[in-house]
């Protein structure tokens, strides 16, 4: 343990005098769908960030990895040797329980902006170290980016001063933590093996395991808009977090949830900051609410609170006031006005009729194209950028009435974005009943009850 309350030293980076395994006889063995055992698995890890191991090597294994999967024993070798890589962090010292949450990403998800203040105000610590967007989905700090000031990078003194004081903070996620996974997502993002669920477990817990909270509660997403839309891959992502964390030591539950339409009604960065506001204010969108109060549950029952009450806190101004100093005390300003879109246009309905569907990844791609997100990292975005979402599945319509409001800052943008969004609204003549939001909800031990259902008779 270093100095430092928060790190712990990284391992050595010695090299040993004799490689023990080759990465070719690894490729072939796992080509060959044989286990890998952890010798080797951490070696290989090992071996890939020193530079032993080339690309072209690890290329290879990933593939072989895509195709014939990894055994629950493999999937945690691999995620404990991408800790291995790094620093790790511990909050033992803040007197108080830590509990962190991710998601998967989906499309007007700004569920970590109500729900980090939400949890903190009950006492809980909630570190969330957030990321950027790539592609159709967003990023929790380039939304946070839109308010005024506020800065995504802070000091593990600042950080620690945050959950002492504040009980929460969002912030940008240090080089530290598992670097071997930031080298192994490089690779897999140029070589066709993101979409591989052992890779994808391991990359997600390897990180959340290394922050060292005490508990761990995961928005897995499936739909037209997710990573994954098949609800079965999701399921089968959620399963093998959940057994990586208990596998860990970190008491981690998950909720399975819908993401083939929008979270809410914006997409974009400083709108979505609007509706979180409004969330916090005791308002928002009735699926918004309902999401951020089930994860909340979740949390606080992690957190051995079970009869909390969530919704209170929005009501009575606790959650705000939480969310008001967390902004502040990262630069931001609170009361400064969000940017507003200089282009705006209004997609509007063709026919009479019923909203069949509201398909989030064309509504996310929509968003992209206007400015909302980027295509490489590190490029510009424009937080003006956004769609309104103005109808849900099930509404009924007539001709002309506005069914989405379209904003951003660049008329080419605006040319691009609505040759998506002109047709992704579908409507039709049968009725349509939407699905919940929250479908499932997943534990180690397979324990069977509704999402946060404990406490305040929920």
């Amino acid at each position: 343990m270093s100095a430092h309350p928060f790190t712990s030293e990284p391992v050595s980076e010695s090299r040993p005098a004799v490689e023990p395994f080759d990465a070719v006889e690894l490729i072939t063995k796992k080509r060959h769908r044989q286990s890998l055992s952890q010798p080797e698995i951490a070696w290989v890890v090992d071996a890939f960030v020193r530079g032993y191991v080339v690309p072209e090597q690890m290329s290879a294994l990933l593939m072989a990895i895509q195709i014939q999967g990894m055994e629950r024993t493999e999937i945690r070798d691999l995620t404990m040797a991408m800790i291995a890589s790094g620093e790790t962090m511990d909050f033992t010292g803040l007197g108080k329980p830590a509990i962190d949450k991710h998601s998967t990403g989906g499309v007007g998800d700004k569920i970590t902006l109500p729900l980090v203040p939400l949890v903190a105000s009950f006492g809980v610590a909630v570190p969330q170290l957030s990321g950027r967007g790539l592609g159709h989905t967003g990023g929790t700090l380039d939304k946070l980016e839109a308010i005024p000031g506020w800065r995504a990078n802070i000091t593990n003194e600042e950080m620690e001063r945050a959950l002492v004081e504040l009980g929460g903070v969002i912030c940008a996620a240090g080089s530290g933590l598992a670097p071997a996974d930031q080298k192994l997502y490089a690779l897999r993002d140029v070589t066709g093996t993101v979409a591989a669920v052992p890779l994808i477990a391991s990359s997600i817990m390897s990180k959340k395991i290394a922050e060292g909270a005490n508990g761990l509660v995961l928005d897995v997403k499936f739909g037209s808009g997710a990573f994954l839309p098949a609800e079965a891959d999701a399921r089968e992502l959620a399963e093998t977090m959940v057994r990586l964390g208990a596998d860990a030591g970190l008491a981690t539950t998950a909720l399975l949830t819908n993401m083939e339409r929008p979270l809410g009604r914006a997409v974009g960065n400083a709108n979505e900051v609007r509706e979180s506001v409004e969330v916090l204010a005791g308002g928002g969108p009735a699926d918004v609410i309902e999401l951020t109060l089930a994860l909340a549950r979740e949390m606080l029952d992690l957190a051995g609170k079970p009869d909390a009450d969530p919704e209170a806190a929005l009501r009575d101004g606790r959650a705000m006031d939480v969310w008001r100093r967390m902004i502040a005390s990262q630069g931001g300003d609170p009361d400064a006005p969000l940017v507003e879109a200089t282009e705006r246009e209004i997609v509007r309905a063709e026919r009479d009729g019923i909203v069949q569907a509201v398909p989030a990844r064309q509504i996310g791609v929509g968003a992209w194209r206007l400015g909302a997100g980027r295509a490489t990292p590190g490029a510009p975005i424009d937080h003006t950028a956004g769609v309104e979402v103005l109808v849900r599945p099930g509404d009924r319509v007539r001709a002309g009435e506005p069914l989405l409001e379209v904003g951003c800052d660049h008329p080419g943008r605006m040319a691009r974005g609505l040759e998506l969004l002109r047709s992704a609204v579908e409507i039709g003549d049968a009725e349509v009943i939407a699905g919940p939001i929250v479908v499932d909800r997943i534990t180690a031990t397979g324990e069977s009850r509704p999402p946060g259902g404990r406490g305040n008779g929920r």
